[in-house]
């Protein structure tokens, strides 16, 4: 695997964003997302750090190698899932959380997310890291492995107050957005009381170039004291 792609914070660094990018892409796609939306200058404190994925063959593309956070069957909720490398996607994205608090930032400030498939480990680990993070930023994604909660679940009694932002455009073909709303039905199901969906009229699936998610985001994190 790569290095990271980092925007390094403008001052004193006192939080930590790791966002991971969606199928075939890779960090620096992201990187140039949030420096086009002055995310990172509105946020000076916090520092951004954008992971690539390894090459791996992808099953629902005929065995076809391209950068990917887990092997893929299918973009459908019914679609076969493959576990073992999804909880690998999850321990790695953990790891990179605890690389953070090694380095002296607070779990509670550290916000982790990612497009598609990237969103999709973000849910995830959520989920089943130990740990209580700042907030999940999750753009035109599903909660993979949904039939494994609550029971998979880790320390959920500390969780459930979890700032999540889920955007979503209603003419998605790759991810539906009928997915994406089982997902919302699966997180309020266990509890999760500070979950916010956001649908999109029109939308496909999308880097959101120019549309309104990166300003719901920015909000997101002022409102949670990033």
């Amino acid at each position: 695997m790569t290095e990271p792609t980092i925007i390094p914070a403008g001052e004193k660094h006192t939080a930590t964003i790791i966002f991971l990018h969606g199928l075939g892409d890779v960090g620096k796609t992201w990187q140039d997302e949030f420096l086009m939306f002055a995310t990172t200058k509105n946020l000076p404190h916090v520092k951004c750090i954008f992971p690539t994925a390894s090459i791996m063959k992808i099953s629902k593309n005929n065995g076809e190698s391209m950068t990917s956070w887990f092997d893929v069957y299918g973009f459908d909720a019914n679609a076969k899932e493959d576990q073992a490398s999804i909880e690998k996607a999850s321990e790695f994205l953990n790891s990179m959380v605890e690389e953070e608090i090694k380095n002296g930032i607070s779990s509670e400030r550290i916000i982790i997310g990612g497009f598609s498939m990237g969103g999709a480990v973000a849910l995830h680990t959520a989920l089943v890291s130990p740990h209580k993070l700042g907030g999940i930023l999750a753009l035109s994604t599903w909660l993979p492995l949904s039939s494994t909660f609550p029971e998979a679940l880790v320390n959920g009694d500390k969780k459930l107050n979890l700032p999540i932002l889920h955007c979503h455009g209603n003419k998605d073909e790759i991810i539906h957005i009928d997915w994406a709303r089982l997902t919302e039905g699966k997180f309020k199901s266990m509890g999760f009381k500070d979950y916010n969906f956001k649908e999109y009229d029109g939308m496909e699936h999308t880097n959101y170039e120019g549309l309104s998610p990166y300003f719901e985001w920015e909000i997101h994190v002022r409102r949670y004291g990033l």
